[in-house]
């Protein structure tokens, strides 16, 4: 088993304060809400858990569940100990955790839309404990989203990962309670908008009376890299003959931090399971010398990943050179890519190396390839397929060793229909395509790049900003973010400029006026983004329009049920739809799985 000094002891925390950081001898703020004691009764959420016998389902609160054996849990735990070692299956199983977790933050956010963040957040402890990870007793527990104040001490009564970890490992000196810890860190980092560490100082895996944790913000730990690193997307290889040793720790080393603070503000950062694919991906293709083909929406990041290709790659030292083929005019394409020989043409005064040959020993990174002229996209298949170069005005040809990386954000296939693409080019480009997620996709990441967004803006413009109110936190998950990061990044630098300093982001500036984004530009998400956004603080309800108001009028004289109503309004929708549920959802203004909460809990009340 792997030694650390940070684990089975309290470093880091004062001593003889049990539980309280280092530095954290000054009184919480007077307007945080504390809560001592036990936790919430689990019976508060047992209402919203239904077992559907006809077709097999467990639905919690519109969720989709599975009810597992504890022992096949334990029995595929000791296997990935076995086949990848206690570090790897950690890290697998933290971020299990961390990501259910994260799912049950926006179940909590819609169960308790009307509560203070305080007291919806402690509908966590109740599903943790209804999900059979044992009751939570709260020792202690402040939070307050607009300063970005988090602390909380719990204790973890009965942990089934403690009992199956004990009975296959008996006690030792690491924290076994893997997939809690990433559960409560996924958990309380959503509800907060920044990454929340919760690490386990105490476990009965290690010999302790009780599971005990602590809770608070990443960058209130002096070590967060000890837990952090259980969070990030490493390769995994189950073959240990697969090079040699300094091979396999060379391939570690250029595994590139996925999650924490980056190295660089043009690092990628995300925990979300789509996000971690990807990552995966990238950690594969990277040692390779493999063309990689990088699709999805404009502004998902596709420029970073290619970075992130190169510098985990054995080319990382080497130049990285990026070309935007729709930046560059078709004339002077051929001459940017191949480069120039003096007297060429009008204005060459001499030679000049093209992009290819820049590149050399390197990445070469062409985005927006798919808006390539036919001519130009003849003559790099070329380059491709021979592997050299001739400068424009030369006969003369240079051998390159390139590795390509490309990006599109169209459709290369219709593309090849509509006679836009060449064919042959295709399948040399796609070797290994990734299909880079939208934002929308990956509502996991949005307290990663929050936080990473606002210490970048922060650093950049000299500003300090302390938080962002629960109603701008709650505006930024409810929206659709159709420009995906890009948009998201400067949606938040907006903010920030307009925030006042020292004081938390709020809705209001977060969108202006004149963004153009209105209903009718958007969906159900993004409509309501911009009401709250956009109206008035004073401002109530608008006037219903008069039809509605006959209808209204109509079914309260006739004295139909509201669950009649409802019942009918549902149905229409599916019927409108055509059986199809994410569009029904949309006509009534929910998600998908508030619509499959709805309809179950109707069907729950009439058996």
């Amino acid at each position: 088993m792997l030694r650390s000094p940070h684990r089975g002891s309290l470093e880091g925390l004062a001593p003889g304060k049990t539980g309280e950081p280092q530095g954290s001898e000054q009184p919480a703020p007077p307007h945080l809400i504390s809560l001592k004691g036990g936790g919430s009764p689990v019976r508060d959420i047992l209402g919203e858990l239904h077992f559907d016998s006809s077709d097999g389902s467990i639905w919690l609160a519109g969720r989709r569940m599975l009810l597992l054996h504890s022992d096949v849990f334990g029995a595929l735990r000791q296997e990935l100990v076995a086949s990848l070692g206690m570090d790897v299956a950690r890290g697998l199983i933290t971020r299990m955790g961390y990501l259910a977790g994260s799912k049950d933050a926006a179940m909590a956010r819609e169960l308790r839309p009307d509560d203070q963040p305080t007291q919806a957040f402690m509908v966590g402890p109740q599903v943790f404990a209804l999900e059979g990870f044992g009751p939570i007793e709260t020792v202690r527990f402040e939070m307050d989203q607009a300063s970005g104040h988090h602390w909380g001490e719990f204790i973890w009564t009965n942990s089934p990962e403690a009992d199956i970890h004990i009975d296959a490992y008996g006690t030792g000196i690491l924290p076994a309670c893997w997939m809690e810890i990433g559960y409560a860190s996924g958990y309380a980092s959503a509800f907060m908008g920044k990454r929340i560490l919760v690490r386990e100082v105490e476990c009965r895996a290690m010999g302790h009376a009780q599971c005990r944790s602590i809770a608070r913000p990443a960058e209130h730990w002096d070590d967060p890299e000890q837990d952090l690193r259980y969070l990030l997307a490493h390769p995994i290889s189950t073959n240990s003959s697969r090079g040699s040793a300094s091979d396999r720790a060379k391939a570690a080393s250029r595994a590139r931090p996925t999650l924490g603070v980056p190295a660089s503000s043009t690092a990628a950062v995300g925990a979300s399971v789509a996000f971690i694919t990807t990552m995966h991906k990238i950690n594969r293709v990277a040692p390779t010398d493999a063309t990689v083909l990088l699709l999805g929406e404009s502004g998902v990041g596709k420029s970073l990943l290619a970075r992130e290709v190169h510098g985990a790659s054995r080319r990382a030292h080497e130049p990285f050179v990026e070309v935007n083929c729709a930046a560059i005019p078709e004339q002077l394409l051929e001459a940017e890519l191949f480069g120039v020989e003096q007297g060429a043409f009008t204005g060459a005064t001499k030679t000049r190396p093209g992009r290819f040959q820049v590149a050399d020993k390197g990445t070469l990174f062409l985005d927006e390839i798919g808006l390539l002229s036919l001519t130009a996209q003849g003559k790099l298949l070329r380059v491709l397929q021979t592997g050299e170069i001739e400068r424009l005005g030369s006969t003369t040809t240079h051998k390159v060793d390139v590795r390509m990386v490309a990006a599109t954000n169209e459709n290369l296939q219709i593309a090849i229909k509509e006679g836009r693409f060449r064919e042959d080019l295709f399948y040399r480009i796609n070797v290994f395509p990734i299909m880079v997620p939208p934002l929308r996709e990956r509502r996991d990441d949005i307290p990663v790049l929050l936080e990473h967004c606002l210490a970048k803006f922060c650093a950049r413009h000299d500003r300090k900003i302390v938080g962002i109110t629960p109603a701008a936190l709650q505006a930024i998950y409810d929206y659709a973010w159709p420009g995906n990061i890009r948009e998201f990044e400067n949606v938040i630098e907006r903010g920030l400029i307009l925030a006042d300093e020292g004081s938390p982001i709020d809705v209001a500036h977060l969108f202006t006026i004149n963004d153009g984004i209105g209903p009718d530009l958007a969906g159900p998400e993004r409509s309501s983004f911009h009401k709250m956004a956009s109206a008035p603080a004073e401002a109530g309800e608008p006037p219903a329009p008069r039809d509605l108001d006959a209808l209204l009028a109509d079914l309260l004289d006739r004295k139909i049920a509201l669950s009649d109503v409802e019942d009918r309004l549902l149905k229409a929708a599916v019927e409108r739809s055509n059986g199809n549920i994410s569009r029904a959802a949309g006509l009534l203004g929910l998600t998908r799985p508030q619509l499959d909460y709805r309809v179950r809990k109707r069907l729950a009340s009439k058996s």
